[in-house]
């Protein structure tokens, strides 16, 4: 196991690589300029040649490359064109509010998604497995963006109900936070329980078809073991794949939603350094993001190990 997780982590390296390569062309095709963007009307030759110098612009494109890629291998990201302020601070604060709207989203989602998709398994073809199956492509089919407007002009039109505009930090006021962050998380996570309820039911009608299963219930097995400790256990591991990569997705996939709730996650400090051409911004963002999903995806693959003790890494 120690082996394995030291040959993956060694393929973070070619992947961040290639994806660094991949965000820092694509930040520089985007049209405009950064530094046309902060002199505005007052621009002039000897001004952009002053900015183009201060900010590093003025060298060749391999040149920018490979000193911010140097400098990001250190943990340094370099500091935003716009405010000055170092990029990977910003990153890590921004990181802990889109982490706490993930975690908020996946807990919704499983409480959700888990027990309607093993009822559907287990009541397969009746009117509460149609039910399930109704919702779950409900949950898949709407966008996220539509689902949060919707929801928003409910709650303010038949309940005068209004989230609170301005953050407020978990550990500052745990109550405002979860009136600011349970609403958005909903929505994240009704979209995630679609999918997985899919998994859930299709996964576990597979096993629920093996002997083993008629063997256990064979023997006299209580219902309850039967379904949560042989065959839910047995099925879990396409659903595992499933949650770890919508955790690794939801890292950088929350950007409207907390455009449209006003939460100042890292998905908002990307969208704000994109349309600002903030280039150091947006390119430690996608590499940050890049890191966590690899990460959240090696934890999914030794939680293979822990779900069936058959599979092991060599």
């Amino acid at each position: 196991m120690r082996d394995y997780i030291i040959r993956r982590l060694l393929t973070l390296i070619p992947i961040l690589i290639g994806i660094s390569i991949c965000i820092f062309v694509i930040m520089q095709l985007i049209p405009g300029d950064v530094v046309s963007g902060i002199l505005g009307i007052e621009e002039t030759p000897e001004l952009r040649a002053m900015w183009e110098a201060k900010l590093g612009l003025d060298k060749p494109l391999w040149q920018q490359y490979f000193s911010w890629i140097g400098k990001a291998v250190t943990g340094d990201f370099g500091e935003s064109f716009r405010t000055g302020a170092p990029v990977f601070p910003e990153i890590l604060s921004r990181f802990r509010i889109s982490a706490e709207l993930a975690v908020l989203a996946c807990i919704i989602a499983w409480i959700i998604a888990l027990p309607l998709g093993v009822l559907s398994a287990l009541k397969r073809n009746s009117v509460s497995d149609r039910v399930v199956r109704v919702v779950a492509l409900l949950g898949v089919s709407v966008p996220n963006f539509a689902s949060a407007t919707l929801l928003i002009l409910f709650l303010s039109k038949t309940f005068n109900y209004h989230t609170p505009v301005k953050y407020v930090g978990l550990l500052e006021n745990f109550g405002t936070n979860m009136q600011i962050m349970l609403l958005p998380a909903f929505v994240l996570g009704s979209v995630m329980a679609g999918s997985v309820m899919r998994m859930t039911r299709s996964s576990m009608l597979e096993v629920l078809r093996q002997d083993y299963i008629k063997a256990v219930r064979a023997k006299g097995a209580p219902e309850r073991v039967t379904i949560f400790r042989h065959a839910f256990r047995n099925s879990s591991i396409p659903i595992v794949t499933l949650i770890g990569m919508q955790i690794g997705s939801l890292m950088g996939g929350t950007v409207v939603i907390e455009q449209i709730f006003s939460i100042p996650g890292l998905g908002q400090l990307v969208l704000t350094g994109i349309s600002q051409r903030d280039y150091p911004v947006v390119q430690g963002c996608v590499l940050f993001i890049a890191f966590v999903y690899v990460i959240v995806n090696l934890l999914v693959d030794i939680l293979y190990t822990y779900i069936d003790p058959r599979i092991t890494y060599s």
